[in-house]
Order: C-alpha cells, then structure tokens, then sequence
C-alpha cells in the first residue's frame, strides 16, 4: 500500500469535521499520528498514537481510529526491537547468550531469589584442551565444536535456564528454581553428552571433553543466616569449583555438599584437589 503525499494527509486532516477527531488531545495526537504515518515516520507515529489511547483509557471516550497501515507498520517495528534487542543479547558465533545477558540476568535472579523458596545453580564449564584443538584441526573446525557443545549444554534445560558464553571456550549454565541434586544431574549429563558424542565423525582423533564448577546457592529460608550472595561472587565460587575440576583430571563435574568439594559421575573416585578459597563461601 502506497503512504499519502504529506501534503495530501495536511489537506485531509485539516478538511476533517473536527467532531470526527475525537475530544481535545485525543484527536490532536491521532491526527499527527496519521500525519507522520504518510511521511514513513512510524516511531513518530507510535508514540503519538499511544498517547492517544492513554488518554481514551484515562477519559473513557471512544477509541480514536487507527489507520490499517500504521497499524501493520508499528507491529513491524515493534518485531524489529525486538529482533534488535535479542541479537544484542547473543554470542553471533554460537547463538547462546552473551556476557551482557549474563550480567543481567544473573542480578536479577538473585533479587528475586532472595525472596522465593527455591535455590539457584550457576554451573562454569570449560572446554578441555580447546587450544589443543584448534592447533590440531584449524580455527574453523574449533568454532564448530564449540557451535556443537552449546547445542548439547542447552539440552534438557528446565524453564527459565540458560547458557552464556562467558568468553572464549568458557559457558555458564543458570539454573534457577533447582534444588541441588537437580542442578548436579543437568550439568553432570551435559558433561556426558559432550564425552559421548561422536566426535570423530566431524574429525578422525577429534576427542572433546569438559569440565564444570557447580555452585548452589540454597533458598533463603533454608539457610537464613547465610548472607546474600552478588553476582560475581557466585561466578567467583564456580570458578573455584572448576579449577577443582581441572586439576583434578579435567573431563569432571565439581561441587561442593556437606562443606566439602567433590566430583560428580565416575570422576567421583578420583582424590580431589583442595579448592581455591573464595571470600565468603560456606
């Protein structure tokens, strides 16, 4: 559909009965609205428009009339922030979420948190000897697995979980609402079905395994002397848990149940390193 000329829609709209514009402010903004519409200036047109029906709902008068192209036009905008927003909030390499993401989220989650009856996990993974990889099989062959192991991390998620890359071969997986034997049991059958995959079909001796730090964060009635944790600390205490992890044998999930650090799965039976100490973990 092709927009009025400019001059057209002035001409029309000031021809218009004004009985026909609605009362007062009502008419003034559906009449600009319409006006920037003809001039393909829809952002314009939108908010002049919203102005229009805050007052409608605030005056309880009839409905100012929204023209059908203006209407199509301000949906498409509305889909195209929306597109804008959520690319600016992936990694363009693996379509996870990115940092920023994270960093908003994560507060978030933690606010609410603090006032809701159940836990939160934070899971830091690593890919094992990636540089090994990419020295091996090239940069293109390396992208491609980290492309494949965020497939397999976001597996299974439950609602409102996520992965973010963290920065280069580094993911973190946000669980909230888990109780801690949940949260283990999402991240130790990621960890398997990274080690499991048929690694070899992308690349004869491509092998890829990787390793985890788990921190838990119980609910807050459960443990109400415990102080209230912030982002970076809980980031701090899973990256704790990953070196554990690592220096323990890599290819392993570490966390940490009855004041002790341990290893998930079958690295269980491996001797465990004693972890960083990280201010304020209990």
């Amino acid at each position: 559909m092709t927009a009025l000329r400019p001059e057209t829609a002035e001409t029309q709209q000031a021809d218009a009965p004004v009985d026909k514009q609605g009362p007062g402010l009502v008419g003034l903004h559906e009449s600009i609205a319409t006006l920037l519409a003809s001039r393909g200036q829809w952002r314009q047109a939108y908010l002049h428009l919203r102005s229009a029906l805050d007052l409608v709902h605030a005056d309880q008068v009839e409905e100012p009339h929204v023209p059908e192209q203006l209407r199509r036009e301000v949906e498409l905008l509305r889909r195209e922030h929306a597109e804008a927003r959520e690319q600016s909030l992936r990694d363009s390499l693996t379509d996870s979420y990115n940092r920023r993401y994270l960093d908003q989220r994560l507060m978030d989650l933690l606010t609410e948190h603090g006032a809701c009856r159940h836990g939160l996990a934070i899971a830091l993974i690593d890919l094992d000897w990636f540089k090994q990889v990419n020295d091996t099989f090239g940069h293109l062959l390396g992208d491609r697995v980290l492309q494949r192991v965020v497939e397999m991390l976001q597996q299974g998620l439950p609602e409102g979980a996520f992965c973010a890359r963290y920065g280069g071969e580094e993911f973190v997986l946000v669980l909230p609402r888990v109780d801690a034997s949940s949260a283990l049991e999402i991240v130790e059958k990621a960890r398997e079905r990274v080690e499991r995959h048929p690694w070899q079909e992308i690349a004869p001796g491509l092998r890829v395994t990787v390793s985890a730090g788990l921190a838990y964060e119980p609910p807050a009635d459960e443990a109400p002397e415990r102080p209230a944790v912030s982002a970076e600390q809980q980031l701090l205490r899973a990256d704790s848990l990953l070196y554990t992890a690592k220096q323990s044998g890599r290819n392993a999930v570490a966390y940490r149940a009855d004041g002790r650090v341990r290893l998930a799965g079958a690295a269980a039976g491996r001797r465990a390193i004693t972890e960083t100490r990280v201010l304020g973990y209990y």
